[in-house]
């Protein structure tokens, strides 16, 4: 696989950044700064100032994120074969080949590689030999061999699929147990009121968070009225981990930057899909007999009913709309990319692997 990570996506990444203006490599690195966090993918902090001593595992971290990176920094081949690669690189890592997915992985690196001849040629001039070898002796090595996957060393996120989530996914999902990471807040019902006006405006904490008070109490009393009494406590965290080892976040300081964890969320059986939230804030209500876990979480909605998807990624907005939810209903977190010089406009990140 390095002939991938460490060859050709190495080429492209240094072919872009040759493409591109000054302004635009200016840009480039900051948007690479400032991609949201997610558990397990490297944030660049610094941008990329120099790809030649990155790993192979950076450089699979950048194939999750640069398809948003590059977006209208260039044209629209630019990103679209970001896209190209995306695709064909998760079609060579198959476990196993029929007939019919060897066409669609030779059609896939094809669709690639003749995006990356228009845009790069002129840049290149393509004398390399991995490019050539890819196109045109990649299919019959697998034919011979067997998939690129069984002569490779890498530990695949497949692994965590198996034997992480799909059992959890088949279980009940009502066990879910938190172990909690920090404790942001500790105040009883009878205090809520106080308690949230003075946060709204405190200065230490973000736009994101003051908002999230601004409706913490008001669903509070909404939802909860009849359960609760004026002695009943209240405690918000900012991180917890779920038992499916799961990592939520809403917190406005973690490691001195502010993080909210993206969920998808198992719905009601009358209902036919998942639906993305940000979470607010991660709230325990200690009762007489037991405790409820809560996340207060604002909702996004597809930005465009027309153009639902771009990059073959979910296309969507923050909508002012939210209300508490029991953890247990979290299924999974997903990774939500902004739009970079766009107003409200996110990518659900469909290309962590």
């Amino acid at each position: 696989m390095h002939h991938l990570d460490l060859g050709l996506y190495h080429y492209q990444i240094e072919f872009t950044k040759e493409l591109l203006s000054k302004s635009s490599i200016d840009k480039f690195n900051r948007r690479i700064a400032e991609i949201p966090r997610y558990p397990g993918l490297k944030i660049f902090a610094g941008g990329l100032q120099s790809i030649a001593r990155l790993t192979a595992n950076e450089f699979r971290d950048l194939m999750k994120v640069m398809v948003f990176v590059v977006d209208n920094l260039h044209n629209k081949d630019l990103s679209e074969v970001y896209v190209k690669w995306n695709e064909m690189y998760l079609l060579s890592r198959l476990e196993t080949f029929k007939e019919s997915d060897l066409k669609i992985f030779q059609k896939a690196i094809d669709d690639w590689i003749n995006l990356f001849i228009k845009l790069f040629w002129n840049i290149s001039g393509l004398k390399f030999p991995k490019l050539h070898l890819w196109k045109y002796h990649i299919i019959d090595t697998i034919q011979k061999y067997g998939a690129i996957n069984k002569y490779t060393t890498e530990t695949y996120e497949s692994l965590h699929k198996t034997y992480v989530k799909i059992p959890y996914r088949l279980s009940n999902k009502k066990d879910v147990e938190t172990q909690i990471i920090k404790m942001l807040f500790d105040f009883k019902f009878s205090e809520a009121s106080k308690f949230c006006e003075k946060q709204k405006n405190n200065s230490n904490l973000n736009e994101k968070m003051r908002k999230g008070f601004t409706q913490f109490f008001n669903h509070l009393k909404l939802d909860f009225s009849k359960i609760i009494s004026t002695d009943t406590q209240i405690k918000i965290f900012g991180s917890v981990t779920l038992n499916n080892s799961t990592f939520l976040c809403a917190t406005n300081k973690y490691y001195d930057n502010p993080w909210f964890s993206n969920i998808a969320i198992i719905m009601d059986t009358d209902e036919l899909s998942n639906y993305q939230s940000d979470s607010g804030t991660l709230t325990q209500i200690v009762l007489p007999n037991k405790s409820l876990h809560l996340a207060l979480v604002q909702w996004y909605d597809f930005k465009s009913r027309n153009t639902p998807f771009v990059y073959s990624c979910p296309w969507l907005e923050l909508v002012e709309k939210y209300n508490f939810i029991e953890i247990e209903v979290i299924e999974e977190i997903v990774h939500i990319v902004p739009q970079f010089d766009k107003k409200n406009e996110y990518f659900v990140n469909k290309y962590i692997f």
